[in-house]
């Protein structure tokens, strides 16, 4: 197991510069790269060869790039868009290693079909399996877990993985998704560990299911969510791959990114290393 760091816990008050610093300082071997502010922020002042210069030369590497968002059941227009910014992700995450691009399923109010989801996302994540397949990176679907996510449960979103039935096509299974909508704990005993590419470890205050967002998410091992449970049966799968750290919660934005970034990583490590070796995230 290696520790990461999503960019999204310290959305407000760093940047990616700031963040790789730290990062790099408190031990962590991946980040998430948010591809929808903080890449673009970074590449304003820098080049991609300067980002490729900088993890050529550290102990941290890029995990994923954070996110192709609402990837299915889109216009023609909007999906020739999710298809060219997906071309330029796996051209810049060739020249940086990255191992993921995370991809995130449609929010929206408009009642869809459930066949109609489910055929666009397995269609569309065929699409982008053959593009990804020459760079070698695979495809992480994060499923939701808001009533409003076209897939927002883990059994729906393993399901579309497997009809997809490509290896380099496999899901995020984020801790507070998992618990926000109800996700079956018989549905992720019954996953293979091999499709899970990703955990994103969180935690939330104890709304009731349907109801969390996630500005309700807190430090990992202070809220409601049974971690225990879920590291537990991913350990007894054979999971041993990256836990991502990611946040949302406006009080810690207020800190300064370095608090923050060190506070992530103690409370990750105390939860997690109930389940793993601790100097295997050391």
């Amino acid at each position: 197991m290696r520790l990461c760091f999503n960019q999204a816990t310290t959305l407000n008050n760093s940047n990616l510069v700031k963040d790789l610093e730290i990062c790099e300082k408190h031990g962590y071997d991946y980040i998430e790269i948010r591809t929808m502010d903080k890449l673009p922020e970074y590449l304003e002042s820098h080049s991609l060869d300067d980002l490729a210069a900088y993890f050529e030369s550290h102990h941290i590497k890029p995990l994923a790039f954070n996110a192709l968002v609402f990837f299915n059941n889109r216009s023609g227009e909007d999906h020739d868009k999710i298809i060219a910014e997906f071309k330029q992700m796996m051209e810049w995450g060739s020249r940086l290693g990255v191992r993921y691009v995370v991809a995130v399923p449609l929010v929206t109010e408009e009642k869809i079909a459930r066949s109609e989801i489910r055929s666009s996302s397995v269609s569309v994540l065929r699409e982008l399996s053959d593009i990804a397949k020459p760079y070698g990176i695979g495809i992480a679907v994060e499923f939701v877990g808001h009533p409003q996510c076209t897939i927002n449960t883990f059994g729906e979103a393993y399901e579309v993985v497997e009809e997809v039935g490509r290896d380099n096509v496999g899901l995020v299974l984020d801790c507070f998704h998992f618990h926000a909508m109800g996700s079956k704990r018989e549905d992720l005993e019954r996953a293979d560990a091999s499709k899970i590419f990703i955990l994103h470890i969180d935690d939330t205050e104890d709304f009731q299911i349907g109801l969390l967002t996630d500005e309700d998410r807190v430090w990992p091992g202070q809220g409601a969510i049974d971690l225990d449970y879920l590291l537990s049966t991913l350990r007894a799968k054979g999971y041993d791959d990256a836990v991502s750290v990611e946040l949302f919660r406006p009080e810690y934005y207020e800190l300064e990114a370095e608090e923050t970034i060190r506070t992530a990583k103690e409370t990750t490590l105390e939860v997690v290393s109930r389940h793993y070796p601790v100097q295997a995230l050391a």
